[in-house]
């Protein structure tokens, strides 16, 4: 049976004793976190967790990851009602992103290899949730049509249930979630890449 993780959220949005919890967001790239802290940032305190060593290029990564800084300063100068959002940048490391995927490297888009990088950048957001004090952890990787948010899910909750923290359902390009990125990302003229991040997946 196919699980609607969408609204599996909702439910738990729905919580009132779920306000104002922490809430650390591993997030790809600022459009795709656009919509997503949107979205959630009038019911969580956020912080964005900014940890992408699959991003093999440097000078690639830090163009995005100035991008993630410049929309979240944006966010926190239009408040209103909702929370401030923080960011932490994770370390670099492109080098143990090499490692994990070796022998995978051939493996088609959306295979093996895009497991491996979803369980890598899962675990250490769960890990930096755990020391942070978070009341849950997720990632702003299912708003992609082209990411498998039934295997981001499946890893994100055994990775829960090993580290204690708990995961954040989601299938955030619900609901017109990834046209309202795109959209978000026009609006404050955010770089748009048109690969994930590695090499292997520029070539393809």
């Amino acid at each position: 049976m196919n699980r609607n993780y969408s609204r599996e959220l909702e439910e738990i949005l729905c919580k009132p004793d779920n306000k104002g919890k922490k809430l650390f967001l591993h997030s790809c790239c600022a459009p795709c976190s656009s919509y997503v802290l949107e979205y959630l940032r009038s019911f969580f305190s956020i912080t964005v967790f900014y940890y992408n060593p699959n991003i093999t290029e440097e000078p690639e990564y830090r163009h995005r990851v100035e991008e993630q800084k410049r929309l979240i300063h944006e966010f926190n100068r239009e408040l209103g009602t909702a929370y401030p959002i923080q960011v932490i940048e994770g370390d670099y490391q492109r080098e143990l992103f090499f490692e994990r995927i070796k022998g995978l490297e051939e493996c088609p888009e959306g295979g093996e290899r895009c497991f491996v990088c979803y369980e890598m950048r899962l675990r250490e957001t769960a890990l930096r949730a755990k020391e942070y004090g978070a009341d849950y952890f997720t990632t702003t990787l299912t708003i992609s049509p082209l990411k498998n948010a039934a295997k981001i899910n499946e890893i994100g909750e055994r990775i829960a249930g090993e580290t204690g923290v708990d995961f954040l359902p989601s299938d955030f390009k619900k609901k017109n979630g990834y046209k309202r990125s795109v959209e978000l990302s026009k609006e404050y003229d955010l770089y748009r890449q048109d690969y994930c991040g590695c090499i292997y997946s520029r070539k393809q």
